[in-house]
């Protein structure tokens, strides 16, 4: 009960938008964790699919089951969390539909319409349909629900892409419409932010397999199933890594070109100067519009971002009013990098360490700790980009405080307590799960054709 009046206090000092921000971006961070996951566990599993397809091999069969019910608990947890989510565009942000409803709603059913359809189709010959069909027909399933869960990711970011970086629509008779549909699909940031989404995807699901591989290895260290799907995720892991330091700069370059505001949040640029200097860690001052304990590299942002050392960075002060909260951006930016980075060495240390016979127990701990090390860094790269787009909802179209609903503080308080306890429980009870499924292990000695 105390902490239930410690969050009803809390949220008396926030006004019903500042609330319904936050409820929704619970309900959004909340779900992007499992999208995040079976995006790439699907391309996996096709892998593991024709491994058994080539050689017949019961650990390849096992592995395969395995990860099919990783990959469904992802699955389901995604669909209940979306579910929800897409309910709080009705009573939250009515006027989003309102506004932009005649671009958005299209984008969402083509989601569901060539993607969500096919996913649940397939995932169900791929669970159930082993041995009811021919082996072709199931390892064409696992191939379709992997190609379902990437169109699925395609709409997804070629909405939220443009309402980063608006293009092809036209206002008629006073509604918001497509002009354009190619524009408004493949809009400037939709080819970064798809192939950035991609790629972290592929580094979470190459972390989560290689860390539930590793404490399986903690409890049978003998355990040639566990022992390949360790070495799996970590190359998986090498190979992707440096790709997405590599698009993520080139998605960086791209937001300084169509939102300059969230990249002087991001670098916490509060005047616009020549030669900017890199800060690497601060703690941004919004009263003084200065960082505090800042430790910067001279002229390093002009030469990351323009290539020149006395280029010319737009600071918060260009932008002002509708600038971005710096703080969250600023930090959540830094986090996203550093987590890349260190999974970029993590994964590289691994594949060296892969060439020796036996693996230390110590090092199946790091892999084991890192098991969820791609939510962070997708977690706050979606906050850089959420909250970088503040203070609209569609970037120079329609502001965010402009599509709030009427719902009250204290209804949304009460709502987004009960979304807290829930998702806690269910992230709580996933995370066991998924632990569980792992420290058991496969059965190598299951029918062949046969999913438990």
């Amino acid at each position: 009960m105390s902490i239930l009046r410690k969050t009803g206090k809390a949220m008396e000092a926030l006004d019903a938008i500042d609330i319904a921000r936050i409820q929704f971006g619970l309900n959004i961070g909340f779900h992007i964790l499992f999208p995040t996951i079976t995006i790439a566990l699907g391309w996996m599993l096709v892998w593991f699919r024709v491994q058994y397809a080539r050689s017949g091999e019961a650990e390849w069969l096992a592995t395969y089951k395995l990860w099919t019910k990783v990959f469904a608990l992802s699955f389901a947890m995604g669909v209940v969390s979306g579910i929800v989510m897409s309910f709080q565009f009705g009573t939250n942000w009515p006027g989003y539909m309102n506004s932009v409803g005649n671009i958005a709603g299209p984008l969402l059913a083509y989601e569901v319409l060539t993607a969500f359809f096919l996913e649940a189709s397939f995932l169900g010959v791929m669970l159930f349909g082993m041995n009811r069909v021919p082996g072709w027909i199931h390892l064409t399933a696992t191939v379709l629900v992997a190609v379902g869960t990437t169109i699925s990711a395609f709409w997804i970011l070629a909405l939220n892409s443009w309402m980063q970086t608006p293009a092809g629509h036209i206002m008629a008779d006073g509604q918001l419409i497509a002009g354009d549909w190619w524009a408004v699909i493949f809009n400037p940031s939709f080819p970064y932010r798809f192939t950035h989404m991609l790629l972290a995807s592929g580094l979470t699901a190459a972390f989560l397999v290689a860390g539930l591989s590793a404490w399986r290895l903690l409890k049978v260290s003998e355990d040639t199933a566990a022992r390949r799907t360790l070495r799996t995720g970590i190359l998986v892991a090498a190979v992707l890594a440096p790709l997405q330091i590599l698009a993520g700069d080139l998605h960086g370059l791209n937001t300084l070109n169509h939102q300059p505001a969230k990249i002087a949040a991001m670098e916490a640029l509060w005047k616009t100067e020549r030669g900017a200097a890199l800060v690497l860690f601060a703690i941004p001052n919004p009263q003084s519009r200065s960082n505090d304990y800042a430790v910067q590299i001279p002229k390093g942002a002009s030469l990351i971002l323009k290539h020149e050392m006395d280029a010319e960075l737009k600071g918060i002060d260009f932008f002002a009013p509708d600038t971005p909260p710096v703080a969250p951006v600023f930090f959540a930016f830094r986090i996203m990098v550093g987590m890349g980075i260190l999974m970029w060495l993590l994964a590289w240390f691994g594949a060296w360490r892969l060439r020796k016979e036996s693996t230390p127990r110590w090092v199946l701990w790091i892999f084991a700790s890192a098991t969820f090390s791609g939510w962070i860094a997708t977690l706050a790269g979606w906050l850089v980009t959420e909250i970088g787009r503040q203070p609209w909802l569609v970037t120079g179209v329609l502001r965010t405080t402009d599509a709030a609903g009427s719902v009250s503080e204290a209804q949304l308080g009460a709502s987004l307590t009960g979304y807290l306890i829930t998702y806690g429980i269910m992230l709580i009870a996933y995370i066991v799960v998924l632990t569980h499924l792992a420290g058991a292990g496969t059965d190598k000695q299951t029918t062949p054709g046969v999913l438990p």
